[in-house]
């Protein structure tokens, strides 16, 4: 088994559906395994912008909101990344706009100190709350002042 899930992950991290297919045929509870980092192959697919993977995984039963081992969620690591079609696609299907990290960042938090204004103004549409803070004692406004980021700092101040 040890063997099929290093595969399964790298297969993954290639982009190859087809293998990804064959192996949750053969091994269906890879869907929600963790590897080593304790990342699950939806965040995994997300992180590496394999949307086609996605939808398999979101088809097969993934835990959409499931966390790895620092508490990010997939939507998080594509807030983080800046991919907004993957971001729209797991908002869609129903991923927690406000679940937090083990340090308390929000997926709105990512998007806003990366200035990713399409994801941004996607979570706040989709109900992403403008007020959490982080561990460090900032919100999503705090890190636009921070970053310097009008736009954003726009965007925030009128919700």
């Amino acid at each position: 088994m040890k063997d099929t899930k290093i595969t399964f992950f790298n297969e993954i991290r290639n982009g190859d559906l087809t293998k990804v297919e064959a192996l949750i045929a053969l091994t269906p509870e890879l869907i929600n395994s963790k590897d080593d980092r304790g990342s699950t192959p939806l965040i995994l697919a997300t992180y590496y912008n394999h949307a086609h993977i996605t939808d398999l995984l979101l088809e097969k039963g993934a835990e959409i909101d499931a966390k790895d081992a620092s508490g990010n969620t997939a939507l998080m690591g594509v807030c983080f990344k800046g991919y907004a079609k993957i971001a729209e696609k797991l908002i869609e299907k129903g991923a927690n706009v406000n679940e937090r990290n083990a340090m308390g960042a929000t997926c709105l938090i990512y998007a806003v100190t990366l200035n990713r204004m399409e994801i941004a103004k996607s979570l706040i549409a989709h109900g992403a709350a403008i007020e959490p803070k982080d561990a460090r004692g900032n919100s999503a406004l705090d890190h636009a002042k921070i970053q310097g980021i009008p736009a954003m700092i726009n965007l925030l101040e009128n919700q």
